[in-house]
């Protein structure tokens, strides 16, 4: 996987603690924890990324390890190899077969979607929609 052109990258041996905030897409290979605050841009956690965070962006592709929430005004795209723990809130979302997704998922409207703030969002998702939905036993 390589960063999108124009990405600021976060390589795989950087570890973050803390609030990360912008306005420009952002690639994470690396160990991130804290929260992840793009309102208008696109988040790519790498195959080889560790993100312990809460995340609120326009759009998000999982390569790699999430726990923590996402709130996205866009699109949630989660490869073969992601592995999530944490609800989902998006307008759209896609899950690759192998992909694993432990929690909650609400799916709205762009027009129903909060914009992310620049805090830390946490979004109540009823109990009756589940990622499990999204399993098929196989044949």
């Amino acid at each position: 996987m390589k960063p999108a052109e124009g990405s600021t990258v976060i390589g795989k041996s950087v570890i973050i603690r803390g609030e990360l905030s912008g306005n420009e897409d952002l690639y994470i290979d690396g160990d991130v924890e804290g929260t992840v605050t793009l309102p208008e841009s696109r988040l790519t956690i790498g195959p080889n990324a560790r993100v312990r965070a809460d995340i609120s962006v326009r759009d998000v592709i999982v390569f790699g390890q999430l726990t923590g929430n996402i709130q996205a005004t866009g699109r949630v795209d989660l490869r073969q190899s992601a592995v999530v723990n944490g609800d989902i809130l998006a307008g759209r979302l896609s899950i690759e077969e192998s992909a694993v997704l432990t929690g909650r998922v609400e799916l709205k409207t762009t027009s129903e979607v909060p914009k992310p703030s620049t805090s830390a969002v946490v979004v109540p998702v009823p109990a009756e929609t589940s990622a499990s939905l999204f399993s098929q036993p196989k044949a």
